[in-house]
């Protein structure tokens, strides 16, 4: 492919506009430089390796040293070293976190456990109505233990004096440590770049929903109300997909040997002072 000047200075800006929110988190959880670079390092040989491998050849360290502009011996640094792994975050390919928020959904979705107002009532750690049925509808072969232990970690269910289970929120959102918001902050954009990534080179003919909605000049005293239109009607959008999702996530296919897919949707808030001052904290309801 033919490089455009143009292109690669658009496409340099956008990543310089795309790294500022993130140095600035680096920044105030003093990640330094050198730090990121090394990370930025690993990616750079991990996707040569992974996702530019030419057909029929094994890859290897001198085709990610041209890709990448890395020394070979660099490259081949890196692919000797055990990547770091994130202590204390939710793992959100293990099973137990997808089936966790599978229970916290269900838990609002389902009447067997609602209260006569249908919203998700407070549940008994046993018995035929309580949490650990929940879990065995919902959660396949993982116990419930292993699962309630789970949204208390994370502060998405909390323990009633009376030992009643309340969730503390309508979906698996974890409220209590940062790892795990650090763990959403890496899935959930490189879910969005890998969005955009798609479409930049296939949207013509396999395109994906990639949409927002964005205005510049709203006069601040409507935000609180904006945020609490979008949150309403998002999350009722995401509980329906999450129904229709549910009916068929590893459920038999009627072809044999189906492949399986990761799909979904996600939605996020957007908001910036045009005044420069900090986006205001949202009321505690």
């Amino acid at each position: 492919m033919t490089r455009n000047p143009s292109h690669d200075l658009t496409l340099q800006a956008a990543i310089a506009r795309l790294l500022r929110p993130l140095v600035r988190l680096l920044l105030r959880h003093s990640v330094p430089f050198g730090a990121f670079q090394e990370i930025a390092k690993r990616a750079y040989v991990e996707a040569a390796m992974e996702d530019f491998a030419l057909p029929d050849r094994k890859p290897s360290a001198s085709r990610a040293s041209v890709l990448t502009g890395l020394t070979r011996k660099e490259v081949q640094r890196l692919l000797d070293e055990d990547p770091p792994r994130a202590a204390g975050a939710a793992d959100t390919t293990d099973p137990r976190y997808n089936r966790a928020a599978r229970v916290m959904t269900a838990w609002t979705r389902d009447p067997d456990f609602h209260d006569a107002k249908g919203r998700a009532r407070p549940l008994e750690a046993t018995g035929d109505a309580g949490f650990a049925e929940l879990v065995r509808r919902y959660s396949g072969d993982i116990p419930a233990r292993a699962v309630l232990d789970e949204l208390l970690r994370v502060g998405a269910v909390r323990e009633r004096a009376d030992g009643l289970l309340v969730p503390s929120a309508r979906a698996y959102v974890p409220q209590g440590g940062q790892a795990e918001k650090f763990e959403i902050l890496g899935t959930d954009v490189a879910s969005l770049i890998d969005t955009i990534d798609h479409n930049l080179q296939h949207g013509a003919d396999d395109p994906r929903f990639q949409r927002k909605v964005l205005y510049h000049s709203i006069d601040v005293e409507d935000l609180p109300a904006f945020r609490k239109l979008s949150a309403a009607q998002a999350q009722a959008l995401l509980e329906k997909l999450d129904a229709w999702l549910a009916e068929r996530d590893a459920a038999p296919s009627a072809r044999a040997d189906a492949p399986r897919a990761r799909v979904g949707l996600g939605i996020y808030h957007i908001e910036e002072r045009r005044d420069g001052a900090a986006p205001s904290r949202r009321p505690r309801s």
